[in-house]
């Protein structure tokens, strides 16, 4: 039978209707193996993707970032910044029209499916910013022969590069870097010759750089830095990559001196050739970059001057030669650069003066010339375009007056000039500045008076001291509602401190000292709730120490010396229990000193000077009595050789009976010797024996230098850690590995966000801490291992919020205070709602007089998180911890341990700050997105800028510069309202 042309024709439509929608099912099928395979169970993302509405044909082509093509195909998928937990599933590769892959930022696990070469189609692939481990299975490449670009950049990928990708003839795109991969860069990446663009950095590869990278012939972008470590330097044939836009061989230990040859390169645009050992000058070679924009060689080892040369490079917008060994006048054309935005050349030694002409072509953003030896006078027209935004001038030799321009800049938003020779009036305009938050001019020899208008309405920090600066306050201080730090002493102040200083809630320190400062001291100061320091010391103050002082609960420090203060002192104070410097020395006090609470902790120094104060070991004190002096001057002679007599006799009494006592427990000990003694720190429904029984190796659940940590179910169902302890038992000495610490410290204080001794039990031979169990481990296990990617924002913020209050409590709340010593991830356990204990008090000390430091015969404490005053000299105080903690903010910020991930020698707060510093458009933002967590998805930027600042903070290298604990708590519970407003990074 025939069958008709028309017949035929409709019949084969049917047939090809049916085939494609059996294909286009597939791709349903296909994509919903996908969310289930991606997708964590009860997260709402990809929530579009369903079949519930079975009468829309083709419906997966609507699906969120799904795009198919005029037979309903999948040619493109975009999940891009979507809280996904899971593993890309085999069931990919049947997606086989499939043209364009991304999934960005989504937080996917595992390893890529082999199954992925099916993709014949695949064009770009980007899987960026996840979390994908393990070897990179190179048999997928094999596959891929239409690939034309390929990013997995910031994955855990190892092993070494593959070099299958040679085989793909249209490659043009290939980013590798942010991954674990080890060895060399294979010779045979050139001979990718379609290739443009090749990332390699922040790997973990060595050798040298091939030379033979610049045989490609399209290359036009290569990035090869960071944690790399090669051998060698900057391979000379390089310079004739003549198709090369941009170079970035930034911290991959590079040596030798900078190749004459790169001036060839006439294209490019990016020089980054920072943090490596490079030696030698500048080429003065590198003036034939006539394309070259931004130019970074800061912290290498280079020496010479700026070659004269450069001034044909009129193009450049950004350079840095910060941290080398230059030296020379800065060559007046920089000044006539009309590109320059950024000009950041500190610790160098650069001489003379500086180019007048700076600015003036209206650019200039940031400007940082600190510690060199500058002189002559500061240009008038560094803001002319009204964009500066930092002036960083300090320590060097600048004279003159500031530019009266200078005031009028209201882009500024750092001005630090300190440690110069400048002098004349401060001009005006900086205490009116909107957006000026650092005003640093100390150490100058500035004149004149203060404005009297005041309204710098975001300024934190304004530091005027050691200048010449007259007359008085003036009341709108009061005006600077943000302050944090207010320091103008050393000045020549005078009249008296105005009331108004009251409206600054957030004045953490006030220093006022070494002025003549008159009247009384405001009893409104109190009200500045947020206080730490006041230091109000060598001025002519009257009047008595307010009471209302003693309500500052945050205080820690109080220096009223050197006045004229008179009346008793506040018995008040003794209530502080934060106060840990006090000096009223050289006043008119007069009664008797207060011993009550913190007071007696104090030594005899912060009260000397005052004739009518009477030591707490006088018996009679005449300006505490209202009766005639020397009217029972006799009986009180009398009476105290009575009283010395006395207390002798009980003195050698009391010593006989802990004699005999001591000897009678020494014959007791000695028969009991070998039995357990469970001695518990609350009622306890368990025996030593239940303990004893746990301590099995199938039990044990850590293990440390002070001995082995088990878990162990007691009868009354209760879990709880048992601590062995290694060598000697109890009570023997100084080698007893801190159990004599442990329950000195856990034994007698009580906090939510301290772990709990129970009790503990002991014979002769060995010890046996006994604590709460904490079922989630320690923060450091929790953070450096597999659930680390689990770890949220939120719950790293709330772990550092508690683990600060439980070291505030001991630093602050204790009394005498404690100081840990061993702060760190490992020793912050998580129970079983994941809150903070602090634990481990093996080391910790009992500081007796407070606001001092105590040597220590040797270091103790953990590599990574010791701070650096404590490794010099081995004294310790409560801002040791401090830097101990803001390690561990640090390590909950990017993810990394303190050591052992960025080189030999380099700990967490180096790499932070060698990273801050290579920074090309240095901000908070900026300085946070460089160092952040790439497991960390979704997350306010506001909030983890905030806990980095803290950080920073807790690790500066002077210890006087870190805040105390309290304050620590406190900005951490109160932070800027933008913290809690920003939207989350991913909608941005």
């Amino acid at each position: 039978m025939k069958i008709s042309t028309a017949t035929f024709l409709f019949l084969l439509q049917i047939f090809i209707f049916f085939a494609f929608t059996i294909n286009s099912n597939t791709d349903l099928q296909t994509l919903l193996k996908l969310k289930q395979s991606m997708v964590a169970p009860g997260i709402s993302a990809l929530h579009d993707w369903n079949n519930n509405s079975i009468n829309i044909p083709f419906i997966h082509c609507t699906f969120s970032g799904v795009t198919c093509n005029n037979i309903s195909r999948v040619i493109s998928l975009n999940i891009t910044n979507v809280p996904l937990f899971g593993t890309i599933p085999p069931e990919i590769g049947l997606l086989n029209k499939l043209e364009n892959l991304i999934i960005f930022g989504d937080n996917i696990t595992g390893t890529l499916p082999l199954e992925m070469s099916q993709l014949s189609s695949i064009k770009y692939v980007n899987l960026s910013y996840n979390n994908f481990s393990g070897p990179f299975p190179r048999e997928i490449l094999l596959g891929l022969i239409q690939l034309e670009s390929f990013d997995i950049y910031n994955n855990n990928f190892t092993g070494e590069l593959p070099t299958e990708f040679i085989k793909l003839k249209k490659l043009n795109t290939l980013h590798l870097g942010g991954n674990y991969f080890h060895g060399e860069i294979p010779e045979v990446y050139s001979h990718i010759v379609s290739l443009k663009w090749l990332g390699l950095e922040g790997n973990s590869l060595t050798g040298k750089i091939p030379k033979s990278l610049a045989l490609l012939p399209n290359l036009e972008e290569l990035r090869l830095g960071y944690f790399n470590s090669y051998e060698g330097g900057i391979p000379v044939e390089f310079g004739s990559i003549s198709t090369l836009k941009l170079l970035d061989l930034g911290s991959c230990e590079l040596d030798g001196e900078i190749p004459p040859s790169l001036g060839n390169l006439k294209k490019l645009h990016t020089l980054f050739l920072q943090m490596n050992r490079l030696t030698g000058g500048i080429p003065s070679e590198l003036s034939g970059l006539d394309s070259l924009m931004s130019f970074d060689l800061s912290l290498n080892q280079l020496a010479g001057e700026i070659p004269e040369s450069f001034v044909k490079l009129q193009n450049l917008t950004l350079i840095n030669l910060f941290r080398n060994s230059l030296h020379g006048p800065i060559p007046p054309f920089i000044g006539d650069l009309p590109n320059l935005e950024v000009l950041q050349i500190w610790g160098n030694n650069f001489t003379l003066e500086f180019p007048e002409n700076l600015g003036r072509n209206g650019r200039l953003l940031f400007l940082d010339v600190a510690t060199n030896h500058f002189t002559g006078r500061i240009p008038p027209d560094l803001c002319k375009g009204g964009k500066l935004k930092t002036l960083i001038l300090m320590e060097n030799y600048f004279f003159g007056p500031i530019p009266e321009q200078l005031g009028e800049c209201k882009s500024l938003t750092r001005i630090r000039v300190r440690k110069n020779y400048l002098n004349g009036t401060i001009p005006a305009g900086f205490f009116k500045l909107p957006a000026l938050d650092i005003l640093e001019l100390d150490n100058n020899y500035f004149t004149g008076d203060l404005p009297t208008a005041i309204n710098a309405s975001n300024l934190s920090s304004l530091v005027l001291s050691n200048n010449w600066i007259s007359g008085k306050i003036p009341p709108t201080i009061g005006n600077l509602k943000n302050l944090v730090t207010l320091s103008l002493d050393m000045n020549k102040l005078s009249g008296e401190i105005p009331r108004e200083i009251a409206s600054l809630k957030k004045l953490v320190s006030i220093n006022l000292s070494d002025n003549n400062l008159t009247g009384e001291i405001p009893r409104s100061i109190a009200l500045c709730s947020e206080l730490t320091l006041i230091d109000l010391s060598r001025n002519q103050l009257v009047g008595e120490v307010p009471k209302e002082i003693t309500k500052l609960n945050s205080l820690n420090v109080l220096n009223l010396s050197r006045n004229q203060l008179n009346g008793a002192i506040p018995g008040e104070i003794g209530v502080m229990n934060g106060l840990t410097v006090l000096d009223l020395s050289y006043n008119d006090l007069s009664g008797r000193r207060p011993i009550n609470g913190q007071l007696k902790f104090f030594s005899d120094k912060s009260f000397v000077g005052n004739p009518k104060l009477c030591s707490r070991r006088a018996t009679f004190c005449p300006s505490a009595s209202s009766s005639p002096q020397n009217s029972h001057k006799g009986h009180s002679g009398k009476f105290t050789i009575m009283q010395l007599v006395i207390t002798i006799i009980i003195l050698v009494t009391v010593a006989l009976l802990l004699a005999v006592t001591w000897l009678f427990i020494k014959k007791e000990k000695f028969k009991n010797s070998k039995l357990w003694k469970l001695t518990a720190f609350q009622k306890l429904d368990f025996r030593a024996e239940d303990v004893l029984e746990c301590l099995k190796e199938e039990n044990i659940i850590g293990k440390g230098g002070a001995g082995v940590v088990y878990r162990g179910s007691m009868p009354n169902g209760i879990d709880v850690a048992t601590k062995k302890l290694v060598g000697v038992g109890r009570g023997t000495g100084h080698h007893d590995h801190g159990f004599s610490a442990e329950i000195q410290t856990l034994g007698r204080i009580r906090h939510r966000n301290i772990v709990r001794l129970l009790g503990y039990v002991s014979n002769k031979d060995s010890n046996l801490l006994l604590y709460e169990y904490m079922s989630n481990g320690s923060l450091g296990e929790m953070l450096h291992g597999a659930k680390g990617a689990h770890l949220r924002w939120e719950m790293r913020y709330r772990i550092a919020v508690e683990a600060a209050k439980g070291l505030c409590y001991l630093h602050h709340d204790c009394s005498p205070s404690i100081i840990h010593r061993d702060v760190k991830s490992n020793n912050i356990l998580l129970d079983s709602d994941y809150e903070a204990h602090v634990a481990d008090f093996g080391l910790a000390k009992f500081l007796q007089d407070a606001g001092t430091s105590e040597c220590m015969s040797s270091i103790a404490g953990s590599y990574g998180y010791i701070a650096p005053e404590y490794a010099y000299t081995l004294k310790v105080d409560q801002k040791s911890d401090v830097y101990s903690f803001g390690v561990v903010l640090l390590e909950l910020i990017t993810g990394h341990k303190p050591v052992g991930e960025f080189g030999d020698g380099v700990d967490i707060v180096r790499w932070v700050n060698k990273t801050m510093s290579e920074l090309s458009q240095p901000s908070d933002a900026a300085s946070v997105l460089a160092v952040v967590d790439s497991r960390l998805h979704s997350y306010p930027l506001a909030s983890v800028i905030n806990l980095f600042k803290i950080a920073m903070m807790c690790v500066e290298e002077e210890s006087c510069a870190r805040p105390t604990m309290r304050e620590v708590v406190h900005m951490l519970t109160d932070p800027p309202q933008s913290t809690t407003t920003t939207p989350t990074l991913l909608a941005l």
